[in-house]
């Protein structure tokens, strides 16, 4: 069935399921989320009118973990999102929820804060925040240690969503020349053919990002 992605390029979520989408040639329509239209069809298909949401045929599929399984489930391709050997299918799915938890989701609550009116700010928030990312990227550095991909040998569902990850990660709380595994990992992201693609599509509206997008990128 034809799938269809409703997002926008330059959210983090929504690179998640294009690094995905990409790394297979997983054929798809872009519904890209910028006009009330495009918002009101994503409420019909998600009442919570979070974006990326995936058409497969008429079944909506939300959350981009869910969506990257049912991916692999329904529309397999040449590189596998999720091993099938069981037990290593479980260390990726942790390495996903944690990079979502502890990278993606402090990461959005800082630029979230950005984007508030005067007045409205949260800086003992940020604080935590920061404080998060800086606990994630030295338990990720140990994780690290001796993989080239983000769970070990091959690119999977956790390089997905290591890719945006760390990507904004790093623009709003730069990541340590200590954790040189972390950095590491981010630049090979840069570099795979697929997130690359992602990064390039996203340039043209890097000057809405609220706290100012760096120019190494």
């Amino acid at each position: 069935m034809a799938l269809v992605l409703h997002g926008h390029p330059f959210s983090s979520c929504t690179q998640k399921v294009l690094v995905a989408l990409y790394e297979n040639a997983t054929p798809f329509t872009w519904r890209v989320l910028d006009t009330p239209q495009t918002f009101e069809e994503l409420a019909r298909l998600w009442p919570l009118r979070l974006m990326p949401v995936l058409l497969d045929g008429d079944t909506p599929v939300a959350e981009t973990s869910i969506i990257l399984e049912h991916l692999d489930l329904h529309h397999r391709g040449p590189v596998p999102l999720l091993p099938d050997d069981p037990a290593a299918a479980l260390a990726v799915r942790a390495l996903d929820r944690f990079l979502d938890l502890y990278v993606m989701t402090p990461m959005q609550r800082i630029v979230g804060d950005a984007l508030r009116p005067e007045g409205t700010h949260d800086p003992r928030g940020v604080a935590e925040a920061r404080a998060r990312l800086e606990q994630a990227y030295a338990w990720l550095n140990t994780r690290l240690v001796g993989g080239e991909w983000t769970a070990g040998p091959d690119f999977t569902m956790a390089d997905c969503a290591a890719a945006p990850a760390l990507f904004y990660a790093d623009w709003v709380q730069p990541i340590d020349t200590a954790f040189s595994a972390v950095r590491a990992l981010r630049r090979r992201l840069l570099r795979r053919p697929s997130f690359a693609r992602v990064v390039d599509e996203a340039r043209p509206f890097r000057p809405y990002f609220p706290l100012g997008a760096p120019d190494q990128d």
